[in-house]
C-alpha cells in the first residue's frame, strides 16, 4: 500500500520551486558570457604611421588582408571603423610610407584591403594591423602566417569602449 504525503508545507515548497525557476528548472535566461577584447600583440606597432590615408589598394595589389570587428561585451559588429595595416612586401619594406594604408568596415564589420605580397620580415612573414580610431581602446595586431606562399591573412579586433 503507497501513502501519499500530501501536507501544506510540501505543497508551498513546491510551488515555489516552480516559481522561482520556470518550468525549464533555471532561475535566470541563459545568457552569454560576454566576448572578451583583444589584447595587443607584443611587436604589433612596429612602424605604426599615425594617421595613415584611407585607400582603395596599397601598391599592386595580389594578396588580401581581412578581417572583422566587433565590440567587447556583446559582440555586436562594428561598422565604418578604421583599420591601418602595413606588412614587409615584394614592393617594400614595413617601414616604407608606401607599405601603409587604412580601410573602413562595411555594415557587417568586415573589412579587407588587398596589398603586394607578404614576404618575411626577420624571418617570419606577418603583417601588422592597428584599430587606433579613438573610440575604442588601441590594439595592435602582429598575425605571423603559416608560410610565406599563403596570398591573404585574417585578424580579428574585439574593440573596447573606452
Amino acid at each position: 500500500m503507497t501513502v501519499s504525503l500530501r501536507t501544506r508545507r510540501t505543497f508551498l515548497a513546491t510551488a515555489g520551486a516552480v516559481a522561482a525557476t520556470g518550468v525549464s528548472g533555471l532561475l535566470v535566461p541563459a545568457r552569454a558570457q560576454g566576448l572578451a577584447p583583444t589584447s595587443s600583440m607584443r611587436g604589433g606597432s612596429n612602424n605604426y604611421r599615425p594617421g595613415a590615408p584611407i585607400v582603395d589598394r596599397i601598391g599592386g595589389g595580389g594578396f588580401w588582408m581581412t578581417g572583422t570587428v566587433h565590440r567587447a561585451g556583446d559582440g555586436a559588429p562594428l561598422a565604418g571603423q578604421r583599420i591601418q595595416i602595413w606588412a614587409h612586401t615584394t614592393e617594400g619594406h614595413e617601414r616604407d610610407p608606401q607599405s601603409h594604408g587604412a580601410t573602413l568596415t562595411d555594415a557587417n564589420g568586415v573589412f579587407r584591403l588587398e596589398m603586394p605580397q607578404i614576404v618575411p620580415a626577420f624571418g617570419q612573414p606577418h603583417g601588422h594591423l592597428a584599430y587606433d580610431s579613438g573610440d575604442f581602446q588601441t590594439v595592435f595586431l602582429r598575425p605571423v602566417m603559416r608560410s610565406a606562399n599563403e596570398t591573404s591573412l585574417t585578424a580579428d579586433f574585439v574593440l573596447q569602449p573606452i
